[in-house]
Parts: structure tokens; C-alpha cells; sequence
């Protein structure tokens, strides 16, 4: 007679939850339900969030401060929060984000393809943007003069979540953030739609103030240091750089596209509509 061992095998350990949720990284363009929550923190950020209609919130964290100040501005709780102490929530965080008592996980947003940008307006186009603070202050400026999209690769740029949102600062819900995977020909989509593709360099042959502009216009920004990649300047329609009086003659990435979009709107407005 055979005896059965008494000794049972134990069972696979499962990988830990991170308790950090920054370390899940959140995709805003093709998003599936196997993508990790997108983490959401900061008064504005999570603020306008729970207002987007597109948005579900999967879990949501606050302050009593933040609670307080979250009912008497008569925003509607999706879901029921988890009241903490601020500390609390520095321990998903990290001590040096800043997160106003709110922090919530969400699903990604679901993202336009490219195809679907139809004219006119304007587009942002970042090639190899790297830093989430950048790409989320330029999602900023673009919603401030209201762009219909900002496009980025889908590898070699940062996800639609942590940092990037937070310096979004609720630009994530209204601003699509459109990924492709293959920036020239994501910018030969735009052109085929009436998409003027104007690539923002310093050696450019004109100033952007002075450009002709179409009001389908697709503005192109390169990586700080790097700049645009030689086949993204050779899939532009046109370069063109941006004229400063002052001794330093170049700017930020982020203010770079601040500044491009006034100018440009401020081109492409009708007559009169000052």
C-alpha cells in the first residue's frame, strides 16, 4: 500500500499589491480593462475627475479637510471615500507629492484613435516627450486654448497617470491623449485629414509668428536637448522657430508649447474677435 504524503505543497505566493500606487502606471490611449487604475492626486486633478462623466472612479481616499471641502462645493462622491489622515495617504505617495488630502484610483480614460481627429483646430504633437511634468504642463496649456488633442508616442513618453496628472492639473478630462505608435505615420494621418503640420525647431526657416498658418494646424515639439527626430522634421510641412528678444534663446519644452499655442491662436483667430 502506497502512503500519501502528509505534507502538502504550498501554494504559488502572489506578487504584493505595491504600496505605492504610483508605481502602477495607468495608459490613457487604448486602454483596456486588463491596464492597471490610473492614479489621480491633487485638488483639481481628482476634483475633475470625479466630475467627468467618462471617468470611473475605483477608489477614492481623502482628508476630512478634503471631504469638507469637497461637500460644501457640492461635488458628487461616485463612490463611498476612505476618510484618512494625511499621512496616509503620503504612504502610497511618497512624501514629496502633493496631494491636497485627495488621492483616488480611476480607469483610464479611453482615447480617440488618430484617424478620428477631423479638422479644424489645433493638435499638439509631442515627439518623445519624456517627463511626466512637461507632457502634463503642455496638457495644461492645451487645454487652456482648447487644442482637440495631444498625440505622443506610445513608447518613450510617460502614462496618463501620478505626475503627469498632477501637473495636468484636470487637463486629463478634457484634453484627449491620443498614442500612436509610430509618430510619422500618426503624422501622415493628420495630414491626410487637412492637418497642417508645422514642427516647432530653432534652426526653423521662419518665425511662427510670421508663419502661414492653416486653422487645421498640428504643432510638433521635441524632446529638451534632443529635439524633433530627423524623419519627424522630414514629415513636417514646415519648421519654424519661435523669435525671442531676450539673451536666452530657448525655452522649456512645456512653455515652448504655451507660447506656440498663443501664437498661433492668436493667428488663426477671425478678424475682430479680439
Amino acid at each position: 500500500m502506497v502512503r500519501r504524503s502528509s505534507h502538502r505543497a504550498k501554494p504559488a505566493r502572489r506578487n504584493p499589491r505595491p504600496a505605492n500606487p504610483a508605481a502602477r502606471r495607468g495608459r490613457s490611449a487604448g486602454a483596456t480593462q486588463a491596464d492597471p487604475p490610473a492614479v489621480l492626486y491633487g485638488w483639481h486633478t481628482v476634483k475633475a475627475a470625479l466630475a467627468n462623466p467618462r471617468r470611473r472612479i475605483l477608489k477614492l481616499w481623502t482628508t476630512e479637510n478634503a471631504l469638507r471641502r469637497l461637500t460644501g462645493e457640492g461635488v458628487a462622491l461616485p463612490v463611498t471615500p476612505s476618510v484618512v489622515r494625511p499621512e496616509a495617504i503620503d504612504a502610497r505617495l511618497g512624501p514629496d507629492a502633493v496631494h491636497q488630502g485627495l488621492l483616488a484610483e480611476a480607469e483610464p480614460l479611453p482615447a480617440p484613435d488618430i484617424a478620428e481627429l477631423q479638422p479644424p483646430g489645433l493638435v499638439l504633437v509631442l515627439d518623445q516627450i519624456t517627463d511626466p511634468h512637461n507632457v502634463g504642463a503642455i496638457l495644461r496649456s492645451a487645454a487652456a486654448f482648447a487644442a482637440k488633442a495631444v498625440v505622443t508616442t506610445a513608447r518613450h513618453s510617460p502614462e496618463a497617470t501620478g505626475a503627469l496628472a498632477k501637473a495636468a492639473s484636470g487637463a486629463l478630462e478634457c484634453v484627449p491623449l491620443v498614442s500612436v505608435r509610430n509618430l510619422a505615420r500618426g503624422m501622415e494621418t493628420l495630414r491626410t485629414h487637412g492637418f497642417q503640420l508645422v514642427g516647432l525647431d530653432g534652426s526653423g526657416g521662419i518665425d511662427l509668428a510670421a508663419a502661414a498658418l492653416r486653422p487645421a494646424l498640428a504643432l510638433v515639439l521635441g524632446a529638451e536637448g534632443k529635439g524633433l527626430r530627423q524623419l519627424t522634421k522630414a514629415t513636417c510641412d514646415l519648421l519654424a522657430r519661435i523669435d525671442l528678444p531676450g539673451t536666452i534663446k530657448s525655452l522649456n519644452v512645456s512653455n515652448a508649447a504655451a507660447l506656440s499655442l498663443y501664437v498661433a491662436s492668436r493667428r488663426l483667430a477671425p478678424p475682430g474677435s479680439d
